[in-house]
């Protein structure tokens, strides 16, 4: 027997007879085997069931939902992003420190979410209707309507689906700001009957664009037109939805950055 296999029997027989040890939780061991060494982490989740780290996005939809998980887990190196494009305030609640790099993987998100309101008020802005459609448009959102009041434009409504049987021929703009459309009934009870429709120039409605915020007023302004054959469509033109939605988003920051004490900051965050 050689020296070296005399050395490989002592080192054999002692491990065999060693007395075994207890590993301590929360310490990494190391252990040669014959494929090579092999480490166990009894600091890891899997032995202590508890993550390493805070990690993931959480989604909340209003600036409420916002604090209430922002106050829970944010410290004072928490970075914040508000991106106006995309309608986020997005806050990194793992931010690297000034002089140490953190893992950044643990943020919160508000997305705003526009009202079902908003949406189908957007949806036909700037579009001609058909009469009936128009006044069944009106119908559906007598909650949002404010000047003239619910009850008047609902009367408008109304007298609007009455002359849809009716062949439209000159409109004219009154001293008090109304349009005023003539017509001729074409029905077989009130053949040559004339008759006028007057509506508003302009109306007000009122609309909360995201979930969770504000109402704001925006004006409306009618418009119409008389096909040939004196068919009459109707619509409406908002005015500058665009720079309502804006103010709005801005008073979402403006009620996030009160409640905390990181500055919020323009633009969007990797």
């Amino acid at each position: 027997m050689t020296d070296i296999d005399n050395v490989q029997t002592i080192v054999e027989t002692a491990r065999l007879s060693a007395t075994p040890a207890e590993l301590e939780p929360g310490k990494i061991y190391a252990f040669n085997t014959p494929t090579g060494v092999h480490e166990v982490d009894l600091s890891g989740p899997a032995f202590t069931g508890v993550p390493s780290r805070k990690q993931g996005t959480t989604l909340v939809r209003d600036a409420v939902s916002f604090h209430a998980y922002y106050d829970k887990h944010h410290d004072e190196n928490t970075e914040v992003f508000a991106d106006a494009e995309r309608l986020t305030v997005t806050a990194i609640l793992d931010a690297h420190t000034a002089d140490t790099a953190r893992w950044s993987g643990h943020r919160l998100a508000l997305s705003l979410r526009q009202t079902d309101a908003w949406k189908q008020w957007l949806a036909y802005d700037g579009k001609l209707m058909a009469q009936e459609p128009f006044a069944e448009f009106l119908e559906d959102h007598l909650p949002e309507l404010i000047e003239p009041t619910a009850a008047d434009m609902l009367e408008i409504a109304q007298s609007i689906q009455g002359a849809t049987k009716a062949e439209f021929q000159a409109g004219t703009r009154l001293a008090t700001g109304q349009r005023q459309l003539s017509y001729v009934e074409t029905t077989t009870a009130k053949a040559g009957s004339k008759g006028q429709l007057t509506i508003p120039e302009t109306f007000t409605i009122g609309l909360v664009p995201f979930e969770g915020s504000e109402g704001y007023k925006l004006t409306a302004r009618l418009r119409y037109r008389i096909e040939r054959g004196g068919e009459l469509r109707i619509g409406y033109k908002l005015e500058r939805p665009g720079d309502i939605q804006r103010t709005a988003f801005a008073d979402v920051v403006k009620a996030i950055a009160e409640q905390i004490d990181q500055p919020i900051m323009n633009g969007a965050c990797a």
